[in-house]
């Protein structure tokens, strides 16, 4: 943990041209954000061998209504979603929760804001936390971590 995964409509994997976005380098920008988050005590909030963020574009969606109201109003009609899900162990604090979750936006925002000003996106983020009820990790990736 943490882990972030990005649901989003497939017609985001076009070319930036067309309305796209570059999908690897949000997963870099947000995993980044994720890296250089800090607790009130200055501490990293989470281990970089824990932090792992996927992006899966959905073949078949439908949103809101298909398109009608923004071809009513002469826009394009091929809306666009990304649903990002942040989860995360337990014992962070409301104002990490909370720190976490504006940086994560603001990245987010940010990295797709050519197809807020041109085309009907949706962009939604939500973190979650614990309780687990049950909780396996084998990683040969934390070792890397360790400082000697």
């Amino acid at each position: 943990m943490p882990h972030l995964l990005i649901l989003y409509t497939a017609n985001l994997d076009r070319p930036a041209q067309e309305g796209g976005s570059d999908m690897s380098a949000l997963c870099r920008a947000l995993a980044d954000t994720m890296l250089g988050a800090r607790d009130e005590a200055g501490e990293v909030v989470f281990p970089p061998g824990g932090v792992r963020v996927l992006a899966y574009p959905a073949a078949h969606h439908a949103v809101a209504d298909g398109g009608a109201a923004a071809l009513a109003t002469g826009q394009s009609g091929d809306y666009a979603f990304v649903y990002l899900n942040l989860r995360m162990g337990r014992g962070r604090s409301a104002a990490v929760h909370e720190g976490v979750g504006r940086a994560l936006e603001a990245c987010a925002k940010a990295h797709f804001a050519p197809q807020l000003a041109a085309r009907p996106i949706g962009i939604t983020l939500q973190i979650d936390e614990g309780p687990e009820v049950f909780d396996a990790k084998n990683s040969s990736l934390h070792p890397l971590f360790k400082k000697e």
